[in-house]
């Protein structure tokens, strides 16, 4: 009888919540009437009446249905989960018996809920070669599905809703493995179908909600080899139940009554086209009207007419054909659906529409839904006209396919209605599967057996069983079932095993007579409160001899073999009681009473203590299938019989259990006998006898002497170390009179040995695990009394060594006869010598030859680790952890079955990428793979950890960057696990951001205004730029939200009316500054923000205002006292735009809906919303926004917003040729449109940004035709009317640098150009001539010659030069092609240089230097010499006030012409040096800024230059020195760009300070965090945004269109590396070693860098390495890849690092100077106690360390003797730490510990002597000392001192005991005679620790009559015994000492 437990009332979650819940029809309710009248007295009371009725309703139809918690984590968790249904109201909640049930979710729909249920769709995510989808690249979709009667719901966990429109009564619906599987109500007019015609689908599938619904098919098995595939279309099928694993389904036949099992599976390619040959066999012109008035049906459909009746009324004119093949496929998907079927999954689930095509398809309703639909008649003669569109309508493809397993056998008698009404899988105890079906109405449970076939490809059901069952449910938590019988007992299977009654405490039992009725309470659960209280506070008080404990029957072992009698009584009374079972979950099950209330109770547990947990597994693996069967229900019975035992007797009743089924007589086994039950720790047994007397006797003593509790005390070590005397003990004498002897009857007594050896290995097992210390002392006892009968001699000496207290010599033995014997089962794999995992590593390390160790798959998985670990590791054998580990590992089976070939799932290989060098690498990242962590490592003995320790310790020194997470946390690298999780996350989650990111803004800061600035990370900022304010500054002077200063002072003869003009003329002069400052902060502040996607992007106000000291009045542009330009800060307002969108990271997660709402309400703002358009395409955001969105903004027709649009979305979509763009584009540019076309009216700058948008999409690609046109478009002349002609520059430009983009350094490989003259035509456009005769479709355009411009037919070179100019310099970028460079040589005559516009030099220069790359050389001289001979000669410089040497020489032009030169090539310094902070460029490029600057001074030189000229100049080499200087934050940069600042009169327009202002940005790019590239493209979007030529004023587009400067962005990249110190989380410095790799300039090279850093290129490097000693090195290589630091970069640039013990980071101790207290004490000299504990800290921040060092280092007040330990703890602990181990220190103590305990004598059991044998072996092993020879620089794993001193101090306490008479025991033992017990501790450790061979061994060994050493020498070598412990046997062997002399 099995007792049943934690009883508690049961009602579901749902139904009090639904109570409480706003449901449809409140809602309703409240929605018809406004409040104050839903209570008024006339409507009211009919309305609140239905609605009370309405929920009395409501509750007859709930329902709700139960499953195990899933967590998404995939941790175990124990929980139920319930979906309960009631109305329109689906709630899903979650709950156990610990945790309260909380609401997951709740869901209202529109009509009453059929159906609800959980459903897992797989969404495939790429389709493989194969037809099959292999399960690695699957999603899993977790959904909840509500069926209605028109539709479905899937609601995702994800939050995605779909709805699917049903297009016909669904009857039931089921989840699938693969998605839901539909039964189709069979409406009545369908059954049964007459002959002619072919029955419609019945079941139909649905993989995903966004698909359609398919039907399904089934083949059916023929003997012939065309096996038939059709549509299930047969209704008298029903689907009883369908299951995901394995993916089988069950139906019913109602006409035959038989049960099917069915496969269910994807459909194979082939069976998809039999089924839909029937459709494409263009037969009858019958048939082809069939098809088409389906189709025309369908169309009539998609039309938007909706159908009235189904239109298969007309059956007879669709399924005219009766074809027995295949059922008919002609239902047709319309036309206009087959694009929809096209939307990807992936689209938003709102777009749920597919679900349509399903409704046109088959509509299935039986008649007439509404009377409103107006009547559409089909029949087949008046659609047979259209019947030829057959082909344009395509079939429906089925997706899931049914094959037949088995049906049940027919009996003779059936009844009608045998369907069943519950279906289960179940697995019994042994693993086998049973499918359980029951039939209600029999009254009958049938249960078949079924299994997979050997090659896993099909299921083989094998014989029924029937059970005599009124209801049944499965209890998964331990593979049994619970079956309740016809008379109301409930009743306990495994399989088809019965294991016993189930017993309820606390529903009422029954009496044992009939006559003793119990009171029947009405309501037994109502008033209790709690429901874990018992409910017997209810009921009758019991009579006590019911509930009698079966304890005291279980000492009697003949009883335990029958059922326990209390089994016999009826439960008559009961029968009324329960009615059903329901809800299964894990092993927890409702029981509904017939009183109407629900009780849930759990069943028990098979075992709870992990000890007999193993044992059972063991036993069970290895015993034939039945018998394990019976013995586990034995067990079961045992365990869990009412009043059972407590969790610390659960061993002993284990042990009687087994002892009884093995044949022993457990009640006269001394050691059994005294078994305590009660668990309690008292030593008292309850069935002793009672004696009359009072007083006690000495027996008593004795007992308590002989008790269990007394022997595990007195082997306690704490007994030995309280100095407690052992206790004599009189042995009771009677029990030895008589032998005892075992009964070969029973269940187990032939598999004793098999079982013997099973525990044996178990025991091995648990040696591995420290943590299991008791459950090996517990598990001794039995393994000695089993060996004892067995005689086994070998293994009782080798338990006796392991636990000399525990294993006693005289034992009492239990005789095993003669006879006996034989019937005994001795399997193959047992061996007499006993398999021991110590030794089997002892043996490795000496380099023995070892054996195969034994072990049971899944019981003994850490033996099997540790040998294939030691293998790899020790034997160096590679190929120990592939699959075929058969060398070192013997596999234990039963022998009744065969095995398949082991797989090991859980060892995955090692991805590619991971780079693996040597063998500690290769265990680490196996063990990894095998799912071993650090706990589990420190649960291993210390010996056997060590080899494995070693290996981490030498992958933790040099790890590799790219390992995975799980490696990096084995070896104890946080930075690296770190870094690799961090890499594992999505861009979006990774926390680096939350690492980085700033503070919230103090309360003083959030006051201000924003100034948009705000977002930046000032923690990296303060460690780049530590010793200044220079951030703060930068802010300053980049801030446009504040007022300016206006500070005029009034001169007296100045009127006020003229003060305050000049105040206003002064403002404005201000204001072009302060206009141009939003360029220069986007570039500040770029890339550093991470919207909320619930709030608006915060732009900044741009403020025009100022305020006038001394009384701060406000001075206003708009006060109508001075002409101010119109329109002034629209591109202003752009520019502030741009620079809050770029303020947003490219990694943030945002959508097209936050892009459209942050659209600005007021119309004021849409210059800054263009601009913010154009800042999400820089960053690749706008890529995101909907078409619709996009055509929307354009249609608008607001010339800011479509130049941002454009110019965002190529920039978005560069060099993908994007074709939807590239269309996007084409409209607004004329010459790309057909030639007919209408004339569009695109405004100018909206064409320039359009002619730019198409060399982004291009770059890079050499398209011809967009070559052709933009080359074309540099020359475009001016047009009749007025069309071209203003700013014409800026188009010409434009087209210019387009052309350059599309051909970007192909130079003279232009395929399939040659035609063009590219370069001859560019040439000619720089240099003027005749224009040539316009090609190709536009010269219709140009026919007639403008009336405003008079060009004539010469180029206009001042228009085409510039773009032109560019175009070549981008073609021919970096080719060092000298011809093209020749071309653009500077003129040395004077002559010539007058027909160059100077600033037209300057691009000459620029051009010619990026061509000829190469000769690009840091130093001034090289500047000067592009500046051609004539002007060095001339140089103005030389003496300002000569006259001019020659009349014919112009002054002022050889003057522009020099500045410009040198400008140039300056500027191509920037473009060749950019983002390199190269010492020679900075200093030569500072030079010619100070130049420029004094020139500026010189009056008289200036005036002939120009002061435009040189403030230009100064301009481009101030931007140079900045792109150089990119994101260094260079002060003296930032010194002459704050000089710029303040310069705001005289000549200083907009442009100028823009460039300024541009310059200090690219400065302090990203805050320090971004620099420049100078890759091909980043060139080109440079020269777009640096373009040499600046405004005039604020709305100047005529020579470059302002929007273009801020293509800078796509030449900016993330080269910071932020260290960030992985256990404090923040930023931190590190030193680091850049090795570059060698060019043609420089050897490769290392240097040295202080991160955070910006990195050079990364095309430049070699390797990254951070180096030590403060923190742990780190190397990352670039060789193998770049992707890795790219991906670190890219997420801030944070580098985990870890500090290295003992070290203080740079910010506390910047000189290394305090972490010098290491010094004191490497040095191990006299003073090594001079270590403080308290120092401790300033090593380590491990929380156990320090404890460690408080509470075992400090010395107290009376510590005397104690000092000596205090010292030693505190040096092993400094050396554990310095030496970067601390997880030794536990190793270090435990040796110490047990050297202790062996000199005091009180060994009770050798464990950890082994251990440190093993120690000492690892150190001396071949493979350890190859491996130091190695790297003898890694300095030793183990202190070098500490071993040697432990090893003498045990090998002086052997001697010594071997000198006081240990040599007497040992004689005694070596010949076999029982040795003294008070000498059998010392022995046995002695006997260990030297590795002595068994007496057996030494006597097989022939050592009989050796009488010199060097025999005894080799004797000794077969026997494999150590050489020291021959030293101390031979005086014993060999018999005289005096031999010992050499």
């Amino acid at each position: 009888m099995i007792a049943a437990g934690d009883l508690q009332e049961f009602v579901p979650f749902g139904r009090d919540y639904c109570r409480h819940h706003p449901n449809a029809l409140n809602l309703q309710l409240r929605e018809l009437q406004p409040a104050s009248e839903l209570w008024s007295s006339d409507g009211a009371a009919g309305l609140v009446g239905s609605f009370q009725e309405v929920t009395i309703h409501e509750k007859q139809k709930e329902s709700w249905q139960l499953r195990k918690g899933v967590s998404d984590v995939g941790e175990e968790v124990d929980y139920d989960e319930e979906l309960y249904v009631a109305g329109n109201v689906v709630i899903w909640s979650k709950g156990s018996k610990s945790q309260a049930s909380t609401v997951y979710k709740a869901f209202t729909v529109d009509s009453p809920v059929l159906q609800a249920l959980w459903c897992d769709f797989t969404i495939p995510q790429e389709k493989c070669g194969k037809d099959d989808i292999s399960d690695s690249n699957e999603m899993v979709e977790k959904c909840i599905c509500i069926l209605q009667s028109s539709c479905i719901n899937v609601h995702s966990i994800e939050g995605k809703d779909f709805v699917a429109a049903l297009p016909f009564q669904v009857a039931n619906v089921w989840p699938t493995k693969y998605g839901l599987l539909f039964e189709r109500s069979s409406s009545s007019h369908e059954v049964p179908p007459s002959p002619p015609r072919e029955p419609l689908p019945t079941m139909f599938s649905m993989l995903h909600p966004l698909d359609e619904i398919t039907p399904l098919i089934c083949k059916s098995g023929g003997v012939f080899p065309p096996a038939r595939v059709q549509y299930v279309a047969d209704y008298t099928l029903r689907v009883v139940f369908v299951n995901a694993e394995p993916s089988i389904m069950m139906t019913y036949d109602t006409v035959q009554s038989l049960h099917t099992i069915w496969a269910l599976r994807r459909v194979k390619p082939e069976e998809q086209n039999a089924v839909l040959k029937f459709s494409q066999q263009v037969g009858t012109p019958q048939h082809l009207a069939t098809s088409s008035s389906l189709t025309a049906h369908l169309r009539s459909l998609s039309k938007g007419e909706s159908p009235v009746a189904s239109p298969f009324q007309n059956y007879s004119s669709i399924h005219s054909q009766s074809r027995s093949g295949s059922s008919p496929s002609v239902h047709s998907r319309s036309p206009s659906i087959s694009n929809m079927a096209a939307l990807s999954r992936s689209h938003s689930p709102a777009l749920g529409v597919h679900s349509f095509s399903g409704v046109q398809r088959f509509n299935f309703s039986s008649n007439t839904q509404s009377p409103k639909r107006q009547n559409i008649s089909h029949s087949p003669n008046n659609t047979s006209n259209d019947s030829f569109i057959v082909p344009e309508t395509e079939s429906i493809v089925p997706e899931l396919c049914i094959d037949h397993l088995w049906t049940e056998t027919i009996m003779n008698v059936r009844e009608k209605n045998s369907q069943a009404s519950k279906v289960f899988i179940t697995t019994d105890l042994c693993g086998q599967k049973f499918l359980c079906f029951l039939v209600e109405s029999q009254l009958q449970l049938r249960c078949v057996k079924f299994q997979e076939s050997n090659d896993k490809s099909q299921l083989i059901f094998g014989s029924v069983t029937n059970i005599q069952a009124k209801d049944a449910a499965p209890v998964e938590g331990i593979d049994t079932l619970l079956v309740l019988e016809g008379s109301g007992n409930l009743v306990l299977y495994t399989g088809v095993v019965r294991v016993g009654k189930v017993f309820i405490p606390g529903l009422p039992a029954p009496s044992l007579t009939m006559s003793n009725q119990m009171p029947r309470p009405s309501t037994p659960l109502d008033s209790v409160s709690t429901p874990s209280k018992p409910l017997n506070k209810h009921l009758a008080p019991l009579d006590e001899g019911v509930l009698l404990s079966p304890v005291p029957e279980l000492r009697d072992s003949s009883k335990l073999h029958e059922s326990s009698y209390i089994d016999d009584c009826t439960f008559q009374q009961l029968g009324t009681f329960i009615h059903s079972v329901r809800d299964p979950v894990h092993n927890r099950v409702t029981l509904e009473l017939s009183n109407n209330t629900t009780v849930r109770i759990a069943i028990p547990e098979i075992a709870t203590s992990e000890l007999v947990k193993r044992c059972l597994q063991g036993i069970k693996s290895i015993l034939p299938k039945e018998i394990a069967v019976q013995m586990l229900v034995k067990w079961y019975n045992a365990y869990n019989a009412p009043g059972g035992p407590s969790y610390h007797s659960e061993w002993n009743l284990f042990v009687t259990c087994l002892m009884n089924m093995m044949g022993y007589n457990t009640d006269r086994l001394a050691w059994t006998r005294n078994f305590d039950f009660e668990g309690s720790l008292s030593p008292v047994i309850a069935p002793k006898k009672a004696r009359p007397s009072e007083i006690g006797s000495d027996e008593d003593w004795e007992y308590l002497l002989n008790s269990d509790y007394h022997r595990n005390f007195e082997s306690h070590p704490l007994a030995g170390a309280l100095g407690l005397d052992p206790l004599e003990i009189s042995t009771p004498k009677e029990d030895f009179l008589h032998s005892l002897s075992l009964d070969s009857s029973t269940l187990l007594f032939t598999h004793i040995p098999a079982i013997f050896f099973v525990l044996h290995l178990i025991y091995e097992e648990l040696k591995l695990n420290s943590l299991m210390g008791e459950g090996i002392r517990s598990l001794v006892f039995l393994l000695v009394q089993l060996a004892r009968d067995l005689e086994l001699e070998a293994y009782i000496d080798y338990y006796y060594r392991d636990y000399p207290a525990l294993v006693k010599t005289s034992r009492q033995a239990c005789i095993i006869e003669q006879v006996q014997t034989g019937f005994m089962h001795h399997p193959s794999f047992f061996s007499a010598e006993p398999p021991s995992i110590f030794q089997w590593l002892s043996s490795c390390l000496r380099g023995e030859g070892v054996q195969p160790y034994p072990y049971l798959p899944g019981i003994c998985e850490r033996s099997k680790l540790v040998v294939l670990s030691v293998a790899l590791y020790i034997l160096g054998d590679e190929r120990a952890v592939s699959n075929e580990a058969s060398h070192y590992l013997y596999r234990i089976t039963s022998g009744q079955r065969k095995q398949p070939a082991e797989q090991d799932d859980c060892r995955c290989s090692v991805t590619q990428s991971t780079s693996v060098s040597n063998l500690a690498e290769k265990l680490v990242i196996w063990m990894t793979n095998v799912g071993f962590t650090l706990r589990d490592l420190e649960s291993l003995p210390f010996g056997v950890a060590l080899p494995i320790r070693d290996a981490i310790y030498r992958c933790r020194e040099q790890p590799a960057s790219d390992w995975p997470e799980a490696v990096c946390l084995l070896i104890g690298r946080q930075d690296l696990s770190k870094q690799a999780h961090e890499g594992n996350l999505p861009k979006s989650k990774s926390s680096v951001s939350q690492v980085l990111s700033s503070d919230v803004p103090s309360g003083a800061e959030a006051e201000e205004e924003d100034d948009g600035m705000n977002d930046m990370n000032q923690e990296v900022m303060s460690l780049i730029w530590s010793e200044d304010l220079r951030v703060q500054e930068v802010r300053r002077l980049l801030q446009s939200a504040h007022p300016v200063r206006v500070n005029v002072v009034q001169m007296p003869e100045v009127s006020d009316h003229e003060y305050i003009e000049e105040k206003e003329n002064r403002l404005l002069q201000l204001c072009q500054r302060t206009m141009a400052l939003p360029v220069g902060r986007g570039m500040f502040t770029l890339f550093s923000y991470h919207p909320i996607p619930t709030e608006p992007l915060p732009i900044p106000k741009l403020n025009l205002t100022g305020r006038a000291p001394p009384r701060n009045t406000t001075v206003d542009l708009n006060s109508g006292n001075i002409d101010v330009p119109p329109n002034m800060a629209c591109w202003a307002s752009f520019h502030n735009g741009v620079a809050a969108g770029l303020k947003i990271a490219p990694t943030s997660q945002i959508d097209s809906a936050w892009i459209v709402y942050n659209k600005p309400k007021n119309a004021d703002l849409a210059n800054e919303y263009a601009g913010f358009l154009m800042a999400l395409g820089l960053n690749g955001h706008l890529t995101k926004l909907a078409t619709l969105n996009i055509h929307d903004y354009l249609t608008k027709g607001h010339e800011m917003t479509s130049i941002g649009l454009l110019l965002g979305v190529s920039a978005a979509k560069l060099g993908t040729m994007d074709m939807a763009i590239t269309r996007l584009l084409s409209i607004h540019i004329p010459a790309l449109l057909p030639p007919t076309s209408t004339e569009l009216d695109v405004p100018h700058n909206v064409q320039v940004a359009a002619v730019i948008g198409i060399g982004l999409i291009y770059q890079g690609t050499a398209h011809r035709h967009t070559a052709e046109v933009l080359l074309a478009e540099i020359g475009r002349p001016p047009g009749p009317e007025m069309e071209y002609c203003t700013d014409r520059e800026s188009y010409s430009l434009a087209s210019g640098l387009a052309l350059g983009m599309v051909c970007l350094g192909h130079g003279s490989n232009l395929i399939g150009m040659s035609d063009l003259n590219v370069p001859e035509q560019l040439y000619q456009y720089m240099v003027g001539g005749h224009r040539r005769f316009q090609a190709g479709m536009h010269r219709e355009r140009h026919k007639s010659p403008s009336y405003q411009i008079k060009e004539g037919d010469t180029i206009n070179v001042d228009v085409t030069c510039p773009g032109a100019t560019l175009a070549l310099a981008m073609i021919y970028l970096k080719t060092n092609n000298r011809s093209i460079a020749d071309w653009l040589r500077a003129p040395d005559t004077m002559y010539l240089l007058d027909f160059v516009k100077p600033e037209f030099l300057l691009l000459r220069t620029l051009a010619r230097c990026l061509i000829l790359w190469d000769d690009i050389l840091p130093d001034s001289k090289w500047v000067d010499s592009n500046v051609p001979q004539i002007i060095r000669e001339n140089s103005i410089s030389r003496q300002a006030t000569e006259l001019p040497p020659s009349e014919d020489l112009n002054l002022e032009t050889l003057a522009q012409a020099r500045v410009y030169i040198i400008a140039g090539a300056c500027l191509s310094l920037g473009f060749r040096f950019a983002g390199s902070e190269n010492i020679a460029a900075f200093n030569c490029l500072y030079k010619f800024a100070k130049d420029f600057m004094k020139c500026l001074s010189i009056l008289p030189t200036a005036s002939i230059t120009g002061h435009y000229n040189l403030e230009t100049c100064l301009s481009v080499v101030l931007l140079s020195l900045a792109m150089v200087m990119a994101g260094s934050g260079n002060l003296k940069v930032l010194q002459l760009c704050r000089f710029m600042h303040k310069k705001t009169g005289g000549e200083m327009n907009y442009g100028f300070h823009l460039a300024h202002h541009m310059a200090l940005g690219l400065l302090f790019l990203g805050g320090g965090r971004y620099s420049l590239s100078t890759s091909d493209s980043s060139i080109a979007a440079l020269l777009c945004a640096l373009y040499p030529h600046f405004p005039v004023h604020s709305t100047d587009n005529r020579y470059h269109l302002q929007a273009l400067r801020h293509l800078y962005v796509l030449a900016a990249e993330p080269r910071l590396l932020v260290p960030v110190d992985v256990d404090t989380n923040t930023p931190c410095y590190a030193l680091l070693e850049v090795t570059f790799k060698g060019t043609q300039w420089y050897e490769e090279t290392t240097e040295e860098m202080m991160a955070p850093t910006l990195l050079p290129e990364l095309y430049l490097l070699k390797q990254i390495r951070v180096k030590g000693p403060r923190y742990w090195e780190l190397l990352i290589d670039l060789s193998k890849g770049m992707h890795h630091l790219k991906s670190i970069l890219s997420k801030d640039g944070v580098l985990y690092v870890k500090l290295r013990a003992g070290q203080l980071s740079y910010k506390e101790d910047p000189k290394g100077w305090r972490s010098l207290l290491a010094q004191t004490v490497t040095h191990r000299n006299s003073e090594a106690r001079a270590f403080k504990p308290e120092a401790i800290s300033a090593f380590t921040s491990d929380p156990a360390l320090l404890s460690f060092a408080d509470y075992f280092c400090k010395p107290t007040v009376n510590m005397d003797q104690k000092q000596e330990i205090l010292d030693l703890f505190s040096s092993i602990l400094y050396e554990c730490v310095t030496q970067e181990n601390p997880e030794m220190l536990p190793t270090y103590i435990a040796i110490d510990q047990a050297v202790r305990r062996l000199e005091r004598r009180e060994m009770s059991e050798t464990f950890e002597l082994f251990q440190i044998r093993l120690v000492l072996e690892f150190f001396n092993s071949r493979s350890h000392q190859d491996k130091m020879g190695r790297s003898p620089s890694r300095g030793l794993f183990m202190n070098s001192e500490f071993l040697p001193v432990m090893k003498c101090t045990i090998d002086n306490t052997l001697d010594q005991w071997l000198q006081v008479g240990g040599d007497v025991s040992l004689r005694s033992y070596l010949s076999g005679q029982p040795a003294e017990e008070s000498q059998s501790s010392m022995l046995a450790c002695f006997l260990v620790y030297y590795a002595v061979a068994t007496p057996g061994q030494l006597a097989a060994g022939g050592l009989e009559g050796i009488t010199s050493f060097s025999e005894l020498l080799l004797k000794f070598r077969q026997l494999k015994m150590p050489v020291h412990t021959l030293l101390r046997l031979a005086p014993l062997l060999l018999g005289n000492p005096e031999s010992m002399v050499w």
